[in-house]
């Protein structure tokens, strides 16, 4: 339950406001540092739920490298896909990592950040952050990729824990039970609800 939190935390602090390619153009440190500082803007400034989500999924879309998330989320069990299958699941992990870390973003107060370090090892990097709370403090840990566009992230940890991790133990325990084709549809479901049946 406390790393859930910290995980929806934090995927709100990473909502900003205004161009993000002048976000991802600086260093790893830099890039990270700027859009945690700008992450009270969106929580806290104008407009609605779902323009707040929509600035967010903007953020997300440019920041964070949902694709190489989703692809070590998956593992082993992309292996052997079609193309048209691992298009689908790229596309409803994106949509899952914004559906379940975001929608609850405006539950929590934004929080303060703190860095502790910054790490490159050529065309990567891992910088260490701690979300801070009136009581606690919270490890938040970013591997970034370097881009033609600037630095992405590919992975967070929280506390330790990678994310992409959680999602492979949920889709590896999914898959045991269920085939590829069953888990897809199950999360369009669960993204974009049932279809109603004919009227008549």
């Amino acid at each position: 339950m406390r790393i859930a939190i910290v995980i929806t935390a934090l995927v709100g602090a990473l909502s900003v406001t205004g161009n993000v390619e002048a976000y991802v153009s600086g260093g790893p440190m830099q890039t990270t540092r700027k859009i945690l500082q700008s992450s009270n803007a969106i929580v806290t400034g104008p407009g609605d739920r779902d323009q707040k989500l929509d600035a967010l999924k903007g953020l997300l879309r440019d920041f964070l490298d949902t694709d190489a998330l989703g692809r070590q989320s998956m593992g082993k069990h992309l292996e052997g896909k079609t193309p048209e299958q691992q298009q689908r699941f790229f596309g409803l992990f994106r949509d899952l990592f914004v559906r379940t870390y975001v929608q609850r973003l405006l539950l929590f107060d934004a929080p303060d950040f703190a860095y502790t370090e910054e790490d490159i090892q050529g065309d990567t990097a891992h910088i260490g952050t701690q979300i801070v709370t009136p009581r606690d403090r919270f490890a938040v840990d970013y591997d970034l990729r370097k881009t033609a566009t600037g630095w992405q992230a590919t992975d967070i940890f929280i506390e330790d824990v990678s994310l992409s991790a959680n999602f492979q133990a949920q889709f590896s325990k999914a898959l045991a039970k269920s085939s590829w084709d069953e888990l897809m549809d199950r999360l369009e479901r669960k993204l974009h609800g049932k279809k109603q049946a004919p009227a008549g």
